[in-house]
């Protein structure tokens, strides 16, 4: 007889109680398994909420005098010329090595012009990416859809006396007020906003972009190399990265990955802990029939041998059986607890591998002590409970 038919035997001659220390293993690895999911899918949804929570980079043409403005205010009255980039080279951002961490790119024109007879930034961008960007904004009327539709900021529209549906004339062009932007207590609350290449009509700045912002969440890289890249790309350019927005982001993601960690090996440890009493409660019921075992030849790594096969296999099915059952779970549990989550990880062959793994694993580490315990039985104490 090998020794795997004794292992199998002594499994099927105690169900209930294998039923019981299987049960255990299943509870706690489909709990990590739960939570391995549901931490997945919310970190990707933090991410995406993140990434489109403004710009983390922005990208303006290098020049060699000083910024002469602070908080919104401006000291001194210095004009100097900067040179515009091409629109048709911003594509070239798309082309960088680390191009699939970047989000999304808003370039815009920038200029001034009159209107009402008073002077007024006007910034022509991409709408569709700047509402991706921005999506915080919030429109007292319609999003702007026609090339000449315009957007105010309410700073700017009670200043120039204008309301929605108004209609006003820029450079000879007659535009319509789309919209009001409600205030957001930022720089576009001053100004007036329309579709990029209208604007760069009226300004006279045809195919030339004044700024690029983009959002980017750099995941394995440092943000720094795509600053790089970047500026390889665009030796004319000076690009920079809001760190407090990047490390916002960083830290928001990871101090969740980290709790989450820390309630798995939580678990982890219960499950060490219930498959430990178990197969010390194993050992001590079979002192005869280990006892037997050593009196008719069996050597110490024979009886550990036995105790640590039953524990494998064990393992191996609580496994199993807890990978399917979290994944299930977990299928239920996150469109419940994360808003358009999507399950991440379900029936995944990696996770099920890591279950299996950490099922073996976890069993057979809380049965090494037992089944030390049981090899160094001495044969002679073990027969006389006979």
């Amino acid at each position: 007889m090998k020794l795997y038919h004794i292992s199998i035997s002594n499994l099927r001659r105690r169900k209930g109680k294998v039923v019981f220390l299987a049960l255990g293993l299943v509870i706690g690895i489909a709990t990590i398994v739960i939570l391995l999911s549901v931490t997945q899918s919310m970190t990707r949804n933090i991410e995406e909420r993140l990434d489109r929570f403004g710009a983390n980079m922005v990208m303006v043409p290098r020049t060699e005098n000083l910024s002469l403005s602070y908080g919104g205010i401006t000291v001194g009255g210095v004009n100097y010329r900067t040179v515009e980039f091409d629109e048709a080279r911003i594509g070239d951002i798309r082309r960088i090595k680390d191009n699939k961490n970047i989000g999304i790119i808003a370039p815009k024109v920038i200029g001034s012009t009159v209107i009402n007879e008073k002077d007024v930034l006007l910034i022509g961008v991409d709408f569709e990416s700047e509402f991706a960007l921005k999506n915080w904004w919030r429109l007292d009327g319609d999003t702007p859809k026609a090339a000449n539709d315009l957007l105010f900021g309410v700073v700017g529209a009670v200043a120039l006396r204008v309301s929605r549906g108004d209609q006003v004339i820029i450079a000879g062009r007659t535009f319509d007020v789309a919209a009001i932007l409600q205030r957001t207590g930022a720089p576009e609350d001053g100004v007036v906003i329309g579709d990029l290449h209208e604007i760069q009509g009226v300004l006279g700045k045809k195919g030339k972009i004044s700024m690029v912002e983009l959002a980017a969440f750099c995941r394995g890289c440092p943000i720094s190399e795509i600053v790089l890249q970047i500026a390889e790309k665009f030796p004319d350019a000076r690009v920079t990265a809001l760190e407090q927005v990047v490390m916002a982001k960083m830290q928001s993601v990871e101090m969740f990955r980290s709790f989450s960690y820390g309630i798995a090996a939580l678990v982890i440890f219960v499950g060490s802990l219930l498959v430990f009493v178990t197969m010390m409660g194993f050992v001590n019921e079979r002192t005869r029939e280990i006892g037997i075992f050593r009196a008719i030849g069996f050597r110490q790594g024979h009886v550990m041998q036995i105790i640590l096969l039953e524990a494998m296999i064990v393992g191996f099915v609580a496994g199993l059986v807890g990978f399917l059952a979290g994944s299930i779970v977990a299928r239920v549990v996150i469109p419940l607890v994360i808003q358009d989550g999507t399950p991440g990880g379900i029936l995944s062959p990696s996770l099920g591998m890591i279950s299996v793994l950490l099922g073996v694993s976890l069993s057979l580490m809380a049965s090494l002590y037992p089944a030390r315990k049981a090899s160094r039985l001495d044969p002679s104490a073990a027969l006389r409970a006979l």
